[in-house]
């Protein structure tokens, strides 16, 4: 049989036995035992007596019928410890208790306590502040001893970008959430501090809180930040590695201007180290490396010691460019465009002012650029190093399109399609193709650009053409070369030229006006010209300030009608840019051009001089102003002169992109070699630009105040890419 806790009858009475026998275990433990070591283990089974063990059953009945009689060693009832007797105290009456003496300060030798000294000791008074308010609910306090914090304005507007509690209004509601955020600032002005090398500094931050009964006007909640920076930390110890053996070591250390003593300021480190990286950079060291600067602050000595490893490196020279392409570009090309020569001395700005023009061709989609070492230096010479140009082809060949309308140039289609680098290195191809009301052309163009060095292009090119214009109507075949060295988006430069020469065979007339031809005539003509650039303006699609000035001349030698006839053509242009304020440049430019040497009906109608139009005398259509015959035909002329001011003006409409610019224009052209300020056109008007990463798009519109109401319209509307000069 087996019991519900699952225990067998003899485990029962087993278990009666120990607990019996437990029981005079815990009784018989208060007994003295005066023979027995008390240091020893007592053990469970020396405690059972052996009858419990040989007889169990019979022993546990006998247990259970003793239970509660007493035993030998039980405490009896009238026992003298069975009941703890009380102990009753009574207070003394007649105990007084008196005051104790005060203690009286040990003297010193000159017989003053040195209580008496600590009475007298005063702690300093605290600064004099003064505030700085950064905003409705921000407030500064500094110092009111400028050299003792000489950074406060600098240091003012650093944390005034910073501040989460500036990014908050004046929200009474929102006190929980600008206390928590004056927390995060309270850190970032200790943080502050020790930038400016003011590790001993403190922060103190009150918040004012709204009080019921205030004025509306004080209810905005405040943080107040006193700043009392303490004691600035200079630089100790300046370890910079292994700089010392650079041969030039005292050119880089000086270009490391941090010297022992200076006052700690991380700023000057992060600048400094720019500066010595860029001065090993450009003195020929291409594997210079400077590990991260690392600042120990010691504030017993209150300064902070530097360690910012320098391995130069060694110092090397320039020697060959080689091309992973060397049929798409060769090595030798890449030295015509490359601003430097084999022996130069190393510079890094020419390491990625090549990588620049490597891409600026058009012709890569990648160019990577490192630098081997062909001879190491030695103690009397520098190393020489490879410039390797890795390069990824890109796409070549282009074809564009364009459809638009002028009143100008009517309704025009223009397609036009380029091969870059069909004659490598860089000869590019491109045939284009113009259908419209007023012109028609079919041409081919050849270009290498780059030719023989960075920047200069050969250009080759031929058209056949058919132009209506306002004053001119040609049907021309046109073959013309030049060679150029001119500015460009990435590369604008400060003085340019270019050289050539053109041959022209044109059937001209006057327009035809009422149904009338004009007899036609033909020119066989040709020209070498020159032409020079001086650029001292800021941008090249976007000048704010600065000035240019280009002088074109061109001889020129026409055979019609058996007649030959030679003349000089000139044009002179400037342009000065003035920024005032920070929103407004002002911009003036002015023209005068001539052709010497043949008279007006010798030249063909093409080559004469004219104006008017968006690049000219705003207001006028295309070479509308000058002289007319009495068909109102535009003759042209021999001479012009042209002035034009403006103003753009910035409006910080679409992130600055929006400018508004009045304009003035003026010009005349004459039938003379010289200029006759008798008969001259102005106009005015107002212009948008919209600027964009390739420069601004301009429309204008402009008003012929003095017009000829039979030839010139009320208003005239220009769109172009740049501004007008």
């Amino acid at each position: 049989m087996v019991c519900p806790h699952g225990l067998k009858p003899t485990d029962r009475i087993f278990v009666k036995a120990v607990s019996a026998a437990l029981a005079v275990m815990l009784v018989t433990q208060v007994v003295p035992v005066t023979a027995q070591d008390m240091a020893a283990p007592v053990r469970l089974e020396d405690m059972i007596p052996d009858s419990a063990v040989a007889e169990p059953d019979a022993w546990a009945q006998s247990a259970d019928n003793n239970a509660g009689e007493a035993t030998e060693g039980d405490l009896a009832p009238d026992s003298p410890v069975a009941q703890v007797p009380a102990l009753p105290l009574d207070w003394p009456d007649d105990l007084e208790l008196t005051d104790p003496e005060p203690l009286v300060a040990e003297a010193d030798e000159e017989g003053q306590s040195a209580l008496a000294q600590a009475e007298e000791l005063q702690l300093p008074p605290p600064p004099e502040l003064v505030t700085r308010e950064l905003g409705k609910n921000l407030i500064l306090g500094f110092p009111q001893d400028k050299d003792s914090f000489p950074e406060q304005a600098e240091f003012a507007t650093r944390f005034r970008a910073l501040s989460r509690v500036m990014e908050l209004g004046g929200d009474p509601d929102q006190l929980a959430l600008l206390a928590a955020r004056a927390r995060a600032d309270h850190e970032m002005l200790q943080d502050l501090l020790r930038i400016y090398g003011y590790y001993d500094g403190q922060v103190i931050r009150t918040l004012a809180a709204i009080q019921p009964g205030e004025e509306a006007a004080d209810t905005t909640p405040r943080v107040r930040f006193d700043i009392l920076p303490g004691t600035r930390y200079s630089f100790g110890v300046i370890d910079l590695g292994q700089l010392a053996n650079a041969p030039d070591y005292e050119q880089l250390r000086a270009a490391f201007e941090l010297q022992n003593g200076d006052p700690v300021a991380s700023d000057r480190i992060v600048e400094e180290r720019f500066d010595l990286d860029l001065a090993l950079g450009e003195s020929g060291y291409p594997f210079a490396a400077i590990a991260d600067p690392g600042l120990v602050i010691d504030h017993a000595r209150q300064e902070g010691d530097l360690a910012m490893p320098v391995t130069p490196g060694g110092k090397y020279v320039f020697g060959q460019v080689t091309s992973n392409l060397p049929r798409f570009m060769s090595g030798n090309h890449l030295q015509d465009i490359a601003r430097f020569d084999s022996g130069d001395t190393y510079q890094r700005s020419l390491e990625n002012d090549l990588r620049r023009a490597i891409m600026a061709t058009g012709l890569v989609s990648s160019a990577t650029i490192a630098m081997r070492e062909v001879s190491p230096p030695t103690d009397s010479q520098p190393g020489v190093v490879d410039t390797q140009v890795t390069m990824q082809k890109g796409a070549l060949r282009t074809i564009a399109g364009a459809v638009g309308y002028g009143s100008e140039d009517g309704a025009k289609l223009e397609v036009s399609w380029t091969h870059r680098n069909l004659f490598p290195p860089e000869g590019a191809l491109k045939l284009r193709g113009i259908l419209g009301t007023r012109e028609q052309l079919a041409g081919i163009n050849f270009t290498r650009n780059n030719f023989h060095a960075r920047d200069q292009v050969l250009t080759l090119d031929t058209y056949a053409s058919d132009i209506k214009t306002e004053a001119v109507e040609a049907r021309t075949l046109a073959l013309r070369g030049s060679f150029e060295r001119v500015s460009n988006l990435l590369f604008q430069k400060s003085f340019s030229w270019s050289v050539g020469a053109e041959t022209l065979y044109s059937d001209e007339r006057n327009r035809v006006i009422g149904g009338i031809p004009r007899p036609r005539q033909t020119y066989l003509i040709g020209s070498v010209f020159g032409r020079v650039v001086i650029d001292g303006s800021d941008s090249l699609l976007d000048p704010t300030r600065g000035f240019r000035a280009a002088l074109f001349l061109a001889p020129e030698v026409s055979r019609s009608s058996g007649n030959e006839t030679f003349y000089l053509r000139g044009q002179f242009d400037t342009s000065v840019y003035q920024p005032v304020g920070s929103n407004v440049v002002l911009a003036a430019r002015g023209r005068a051009a001539t052709i010497q040497g043949a008279k007006t009906y010798e030249i063909a109608p093409s080559r004469r001089i004219y104006a008017g139009g968006g690049g000219s005398v705003r207001g006028y259509g295309y070479q509308a102003v000058g002289p007319r015959n009495d068909f109102g035909e535009p003759t042209g002329g021999r001479s012009l002169v042209e002035f034009s001011a403006e103003a753009r003006i910035d409006t910080g409409l679409f992130d600055d992109s929006l400018q508004v610019v009045p304009f003035f224009d003026l010009g005349s052209v004459s039938l003379g070699s010289t200029p006759d300020l008798r008969f001259i056109s102005y106009g005015a008007g107002l212009g948008v630009r919209y600027k964009t990463g390739f420069g601004p798009i301009r429309v204008d519109v402009g008003v012929p105040l003095n017009r000829n109401p039979m030839f010139d319209s009320p208003v005239a509307v220009y769109v172009s890419l740049g501004q007008a000069f």
